[in-house]
């Protein structure tokens, strides 16, 4: 079963039906006297992630109304995708389709990432025995490692960011965690 998408507070109820993702090298090509020519790599720009969905049933609206708060809201947020690594992003596009009524709404949507983009974790020999120690009733913990975000901890250890907030009162910030740190998971 794939994850739900979820961005900053608002959580899909059903994934949306389609994404496309877009990344693009920037290149300059530079005119050499007598006829040549060099590409010089400007580097990566930011990755797009473009979709469209549908709220429907009761409250159909409420939820597209929910997500437009979400919208409006300044900043960057964790983007958890349910088949593409978390990332910080900025929401940069939300478009309704058609006429809302109270039963259904469909939408188009677009992020674009904050230049951090993060590979979740793999989950190691270290998650199982953080299980092990569950069942013998130690507290679980886990040390940060580079790379980790809180969003992919949690995904990794089947927390929701709520879960992971109350076991870890010391964070102040969800998008800020330090390698070395320990956090606890269980």
């Amino acid at each position: 079963m794939l994850l739900a998408m979820q961005y900053k507070t608002f959580v899909w109820a059903n994934n949306p039906k389609s994404y496309t993702l877009s990344c693009e090298r920037l290149t300059a090509a530079h005119k050499i006297p007598l006829g040549d020519y060099c590409v010089q790599d400007l580097g990566r720009s930011c990755t797009v992630l473009r979709g469209e969905g549908e709220f429907f049933g009761a409250g159909a609206y409420t939820q597209f109304r929910r997500l437009l708060e979400v919208f409006r809201s300044p900043g960057a947020g964790m983007l958890r995708h349910p088949v593409w690594q978390c990332s910080r992003a900025y929401f940069t596009r939300l478009e309704l389709a058609q006429e809302p009524r109270e039963d259904y709404v469909a939408y188009s949507f677009e992020f674009c990432d904050a230049g951090e983009e993060q590979a979740a974790p793999e989950v190691t020999a270290e998650a199982s025995q953080t299980a092990d120690s569950a069942a013998s009733g130690k507290a679980r913990t886990v040390t940060v490692r580079t790379g980790d975000t809180l969003w992919a901890l949690c995904r990794t250890y089947h927390l929701t960011m709520r879960q992971m907030l109350a076991y870890n009162p010391q964070i102040r910030d969800p998008d800020l965690i330090r390698v070395g740190e320990e956090l606890r998971i269980g």
